[in-house]
C-alpha cells in the first residue's frame, strides 16, 4: 500500500526524524465515563483495557532511570485507573523531579467516587489538560454527550477556586476539536475568543487553547463514514500538507505507550496497532526496553492518518504547532 504521506514528506524534502525524548506519554487504557464521536481511542464506559499496578511498576523503574522530564497521562480518562494515584505519587517521589500531566476529562470531577480529584491534583501540582471543544452548550453536548457543558463548567469553577488557571504553580489549558470535518482555526485568534466567553459568562479562567486537528480513525473516521465524508476529509488534510510543521511534530520528541506497556510513535498510531518493534528480535517494544541514548535510532512509522498533524497550521497534544 501506498504511503502517501512519506511521499509528501519526500516532495518537500522534509525530514522526519526522531531527537531525544521529552515526553513519555501513557495511555493507561480505555475505560471513561464518556463516549465523544471525535475520540481516536473509541474510549467508553464498557472498555475494559486498564493499565495494571505491574505493568505502572516496570515503567516506573524504567522511568526513574532517564532524565525524560515530562510525564503525559492520557485515556480514556486516566483518573479511572485504579492505580493513578499510586503512579503519580511514585514520581513525585523521584529524586530527580518531573512535570506531570493529565488529560483530564472534567466531567469526572462531579462523578461521586472520583471527588479526589481537584484536590489531589491541587497538591501535586499536576498540569491539566481538558477537552472543552466550544465555549457554547450546544457544540460541546452535540460532541460529547448531553449535559457534559453544564458538568464541565462545574469542574472548571471548581478547579478555579483551588487556582488552577490562575497559580503558575497550576496550569490548567483547554482544548479544541472541530466539531465535524474541518480544519481548526487559528490558535491564538479562538483563544482569545474563548478567554472572553469563558470569563463573560461563567467566571472561568484558564491558561492556554490547544487547537486539535481531529484524526481520521476509529470513532471519528466511523462518523465520517456515516456522513459520507471520509474522502473529502482525508482530501482536505493531503490538500492542506504544511512542510514547516514537520519540525514540531510530537513523534520527534514524545514516547508513546499503551496501557500494556508495549511503544509507539503516538497515541493515534497505538489505536491504528502500528507499534514498534524491538530491533534485537523484532518483537513489539515494550518501554522498560527502551534505552533512551539510543532510541532516536528507531525510524518513525507512519501513515495516511499522519496527514492530520501537518494540516494547516498542525496538530500535536500541544495544540497548533504554528
Amino acid at each position: 500500500m501506498t504511503n502517501n504521506f512519506h511521499a509528501a514528506l519526500a516532495r518537500s524534502n522534509s525530514l522526519l526524524s526522531r531527537g531525544r525524548p521529552q515526553i513519555l506519554q501513557l495511555n493507561t487504557g480505555k475505560l471513561c465515563n464518556l463516549r465523544c464521536i471525535h475520540c481516536h481511542v473509541n474510549a467508553g464506559p464498557a472498555r475494559k483495557e486498564i493499565m495494571t499496578d505491574t505493568t505502572i511498576d516496570q515503567i516506573l523503574a524504567w522511568f526513574e532511570k532517564t532524565d525524560i522530564p515530562t510525564l503525559d497521562l492520557t485515556g480514556g480518562t486516566p483518573e479511572m485507573t485504579p492505580g493513578f494515584r499510586y503512579l503519580v505519587d511514585s514520581v513525585r517521589n523521584f529524586a530527580q523531579p518531573r512535570e506531570v500531566m493529565t488529560r483530564l476529562n472534567a466531567t469526572i470531577i462531579n462523578e461521586p467516587s472520583y471527588d479526589w480529584i481537584p484536590e489531589y491534583h491541587a497538591r501535586h501540582g499536576i498540569t491539566i489538560i481538558a477537552s472543552m471543544p466550544c465555549y457554547s452548550p450546544d457544540n460541546v453536548n452535540e460532541q460529547r454527550g448531553d449535559g457534559v457543558f453544564d458538568s464541565s463548567i462545574k469542574a472548571f469553577q471548581k478547579l478555579n477556586t483551588l487556582g488552577y488557571g490562575k497559580d503558575p504553580r497550576l496550569p490548567m489549558h483547554f482544548v479544541y476539536n472541530p466539531n465535524g470535518a474541518s480544519l481548526p482555526p487559528k490558535q491564538l485568534e479562538l483563544e482569545a475568543d474563548y478567554k472572553r466567553e469563558m470569563q463573560k459568562h461563567f467566571g472561568i479562567v484558564f491558561n492556554d487553547l490547544y487547537c486539535i486537528t481531529n484524526m481520521p480513525i476509529a470513532r471519528f473516521k466511523s462518523y465520517l463514514k456515516r456522513n459520507q465524508q471520509l474522502d473529502e476529509y482525508m482530501q482536505l488534510l493531503r490538500d492542506s500538507f504544511n512542510p514547516t510543521t514537520v519540525d514540531g511534530l510530537m513523534c520527534r520528541n514524545t514516547i508513546n505507550t499503551s496501557w500494556t506497556g508495549e511503544v509507539f510513535d503516538c497515541d493515534f498510531n497505538q489505536m491504528l496497532k502500528i507499534g514498534l518493534k524491538n530491533p534485537s528480535n523484532e518483537s513489539p517494544l515494550m518501554v522498560w526496553d527502551i534505552n533512551p541514548e539510543t532510541y532516536d535510532q528507531i525510524a518513525i512509522l507512519t501513515a495516511d492518518h499522519c496527514f492530520g498533524c501537518t494540516a494547516g497550521s498542525g496538530s500535536s497534544c500541544s495544540g497548533s504547532l504554528q
